[in-house]
């Protein structure tokens, strides 16, 4: 084994140690690279499988949110979520211990399972309206949740024009891009529908929907917060979309207002800013076409 190695490995024994007590040997574990900050390891011990992850630099607090965010999807008892098992910090890096999750083949029905749970999850709504008790991330973009009791608002000013002052200060975007994004905030409130808050998963593709040991979902990675669901459901399409069983029992389960398909690319400016501001300018023609849409 290399130093390296050596190193990695007593890092990851003494975490466990710390939030498990007496673990005996690592019988096996694997590494996973998570983005540009992440790192995780899926290990083995004699009592079962756990999932690491941890980062270094400045993403201070990304864990302690997302510990926060699986326990109030957890809380709800309408999507299965991996059990959060620690939270901590050990040689200047943030880390978080799960359960691991196990797998097995997909149901026949896992879409339309999938797509009922997600209706009950979005059926729990917080009397103060759209908004989270804590600011916590999406990807490793700070997400901002500053209470609002208008959903639209609360879309326009947290959502969008957060990542949109974000990327004008760090010069991604022209001044013109900046003035179309204006001129649309005082379109939006006669698009978007002001529904009742919803809780959200907030980073909904389907990276983050494993299928468990039942062969249904588990979901991992929530970006939290209550916010119109219709966000949501519009972040799933990003990369590919669902399976049309999910949309449909969704539906079914908790029915979507008219005209949804033509607001969809205006909710998803907002992952596509984030992916501005995280990535860079190769998504800013993808931004600017759903722009012209909207104004033209």
């Amino acid at each position: 084994m290399s130093q390296q190695s050596q190193e990695q490995y007593q890092f990851i024994e003494s975490i466990l140690r710390q939030n498990l007590g007496e673990i005996g040997t690592i019988e096996d574990f694997q590494f996973f690279y998570g983005g540009n900050f992440n790192l995780a390891v899926r290990v083995k011990v004699a009592q079962g499988e756990y999932f690491i992850k941890w980062n270094q630099g400045d993403h201070q607090g990304l864990f302690q949110a997302e510990a926060k965010n699986l326990g109030l999807i957890a809380s709800t008892g309408t999507i299965p979520v991996p059990q959060v098992l620690g939270v901590g910090q050990m040689d200047e890096k943030e880390y978080l211990v799960m359960e691991c999750i196990p797998t097995a083949e997909k149901k026949e029905n896992y879409w339309s399972d999938f797509g009922i749970k997600l209706a009950q999850l979005h059926q729990t709504n917080a009397h103060q309206g759209h908004g989270l008790d804590y600011d916590n991330f999406i990807g490793a973009a700070k997400q901002v949740n500053h209470w609002d009791k208008n959903g639209v608002s609360f879309f326009i000013q947290n959502r969008l024009k957060f990542q949109v002052d974000t990327a004008s200060y760090h010069r991604k975007i022209d001044g013109a891009t900046n003035e179309a994004f204006e001129k649309l905030y005082d379109k939006i409130p006669s698009i978007i529908p002001n529904e009742q808050s919803a809780l959200l998963h907030g980073d909904l593709w389907s990276g983050n929907a494993m299928v468990n040991q039942h062969g249904l979902v588990s979901l991992v990675d929530p970006s939290c917060y209550y916010g119109l669901r219709e966000a949501e459901i519009a972040f799933t399409t990003m990369f590919g979309g669902f399976e049309k069983e999910f949309y449909e029992a969704y539906h079914e389960s908790f029915p979507i207002l008219k005209g949804f398909h033509e607001r969809i690319p205006l909710y998803n400016l907002y992952p596509l800013m984030v992916h501005v501001n995280l990535f860079g300018e190769g998504y800013l023609p993808a931004v600017n076409k759903i722009l012209d849409s909207y104004l033209n």
